[in-house]
């Protein structure tokens, strides 16, 4: 059999779903002939339906370098990419295969758009599970100490500066000579009436000073904290205020007859350059025929003023 024929044997398999058979046709016609691209594809499909991901990731790359423009090629490998988490290189492979799909004037319907919305989805999910987390264990490490550990601090500091004038010499009557001389402003570093400083130089803060400072702190990062919880909420925007094309928010919404909504810019460079068609339901469409969607825009306008961060969504 040539190639042609162990082709046509392949799909006749993957048509029975039996895609194991269908791939070994594929992989004989590949040995006979591996300069057509459309085999690799072909194979792919197949591991792609049994889940072989890596195997389809190969196949579409090889397919690629025979033929970069293969619509067929990229679709595949977004998918297995995004079956892998590769979000991003997912991403790109689908646009670039709705890219080309435009040039080629090959329709697709909402296959390849719908696979970007899902892709996005779940790359802005693990964002927003990571930046989640590092609020979680930033409010862990930011816990203020207890009176506790307050009380142990105090014990801690007056023990040191008792050791520290045993080391020293110092006296009862030294203490009080020092203590006369400050009084009088000679023979100290410090003015009368200035706070003392501990054996290490640092001012020294009473007790109570201490826990009231430590009470502010805590009051701040409870605010802090409860604003955060506010933007702990899930962050997602709807489908319906998303493209059907571009898969962004909808700027400037406009209904068709049919019923679905666009973005202008999308829809007219649709009409423009693919066809005067809708391109999912495939109806008759000219730029005369576009309606603005009011109702989704004043939508899309107070989801936006709620929801700041869905400006880069």
């Amino acid at each position: 059999m040539n190639d042609i024929e162990l082709k046509n044997k392949g799909n006749k398999f993957f048509a029975a779903r039996k895609y194991d058979d269908a791939a070994k046709c594929y992989s004989e016609a590949i040995a006979k002939k591996p300069g057509v691209s459309i085999y690799y594809t072909n194979r792919a499909l197949c591991h792609l339906k049994s889940r072989r991901y890596d195997r389809v990731v190969q196949d579409c790359r090889a397919a690629l370098e025979i033929d970069p423009m293969q619509v067929k090629a990229h679709f595949f490998l977004g998918q297995a990419l995004l079956e892998s988490q590769c979000y991003d290189e997912s991403i790109r492979h689908f646009q670039r295969a709705q890219d080309l799909a435009k040039e080629q004037k090959v329709n697709y319907g909402d296959d390849i758009a719908s696979l970007i919305r899902v892709a996005r989805k779940r790359r802005f999910a693990i964002a927003e599970e990571a930046r989640v987390a590092q609020e979680i264990e930033l409010q862990a490490c930011s816990n203020p100490v207890t009176p506790d550990e307050i009380s142990s601090g105090h014990e801690e500091v007056d023990h040191k500066k008792s050791s520290e004038s045993l080391v020293n010499g110092t006296s009862d009557s030294h203490n009080e000579d020092v203590h006369k001389m400050s009084s009088s402003g000679e023979g100290h570093p410090f003015n009368a009436g200035e706070k003392s400083q501990d054996f290490e130089g640092q001012q020294y803060r009473s007790p109570e000073e201490i826990s009231k400072k430590a009470e502010d702190y805590l009051m701040e990062l409870n605010h802090m904290f409860a604003k955060l919880d506010e933007r702990r909420r899930k962050r997602e925007v709807p489908d319906y205020l998303c493209g059907k094309i571009s898969f962004d928010i909808l700027r400037e919404p406009v209904v068709t007859p049919s019923g679905i909504t666009y973005d202008r810019k999308d829809i007219e460079e649709h009409l423009q350059r693919v066809g005067h068609f809708d391109p999912i339901t495939r109806t008759a469409l000219t730029v005369d025929m576009l309606v603005p969607n009011l109702a989704i825009k004043e939508v899309v306008d107070v989801f936006l003023e709620e929801n700041e961060w869905a400006h880069d969504y």
